[in-house]
């Protein structure tokens, strides 16, 4: 742990320590309302910040200093406001602000060249800046739970994307520079007001696999008339059969262990079996 709240010989120096030597601050559940001051003292050491679950309502402009900063980790709390500054954490990879009352994103996100993981769902935005096109180093992009209408044109430039994740929103269409992204393999919309989707997508994002629109008015036929269809349908078939093939691997291991820990003897008189079987039917529908 590392609440200020903790025994009494874990003292604030050896804290400080600790973290200084790991380069690691978690400090999830400690009811912290304000950015605590020994953090940003620690400038350069700090690799991984996590403040998960506080009471957190701004980021101070100070934590610029931490130049080194790779994971940054403030999911559940209340913060409403993100530093314009945030562009100076020039070694950020991974940022975490699910479950907090954000509304808008600076521009200065774009300044985040190294970003690869972005989750902010859960929160109350309304757009997302043009300069998120400037992440080119982005795999993961979490908006879920939002109050997005659209997603930027700019987005068809985060070339390395693989993931979009935008369940839960108001958006209606994509823009056709979706259609840019070509390490794109997944794409969740469930719930938004989708009704057509870029005509090329699956022609041009030849190894998109799985693309979620539950809770859309969009029309199956339309999709599956549109050109590169077959092939779609054909990768998500492949990947569906590995994950049966991978369960069945997992199931036969199970059945071998548990026969070995048994001697054989139960499991093969039927002890087992039914554990077996309960397997194989959750394997084959997933």
């Amino acid at each position: 742990m590392g609440c200020f709240s903790s025994k009494a010989a874990d003292s604030k120096e050896s804290r400080v320590t600790r973290w200084r030597s790991t380069g690691i601050v978690s400090l999830r559940d400690c009811k912290l309302k304000t950015f605590p001051d020994e953090v940003i003292d620690l400038e350069r050491s700090v690799r991984t910040l996590d403040l998960t679950h506080n009471r957190l309502v701004d980021i101070p402009m100070e934590i610029s200093k931490l130049i080194n900063l790779q994971r940054l980790i403030l999911a559940d709390n209340v913060i409403e406001r993100l530093p314009m500054n945030l562009g100076k954490l020039q070694s950020l990879k991974v940022m975490t602000l699910d479950g907090n009352r954000v509304t808008t994103l600076p521009d200065e996100l774009g300044q985040l060249v190294k970003l690869e993981r972005l989750s902010i769902s859960g929160n109350l935005l309304l757009n997302l800046p043009e300069t998120i096109g400037s992440l080119r180093n982005l795999v993961l992009l979490n908006v879920s739970n939002n109050k997005l209408n659209s997603l930027p044109e700019s987005i068809g430039s985060c070339f390395s994307l693989e993931e979009i994740q935008a369940n839960e929103n108001s958006i209606e269409d994509l823009p056709a520079s979706v259609c840019n992204l070509v390490h794109l393999k997944s794409l969740s919309l469930n719930n938004n007001n989708v009704k057509q989707i870029p005509p090329n997508l699956l022609k041009e994002c030849r190894i998109l696999q799985n693309i979620s629109l539950h809770g859309n008015p969009i029309v199956m036929d339309q999709f599956q008339q549109m050109e590169g269809f077959q092939d779609f349908e054909a990768r998500r078939k492949k990947k569906f059969d590995k994950q049966i093939d991978s369960n069945v691997m997992i199931m036969t291991i199970f059945k071998l262990n548990f026969s070995a820990m048994w001697g054989g003897g139960a499991f093969e008189r039927g002890r087992g079996t039914k554990i077996h079987q309960k397997l194989y039917v959750y394997a084959n529908f997933q």
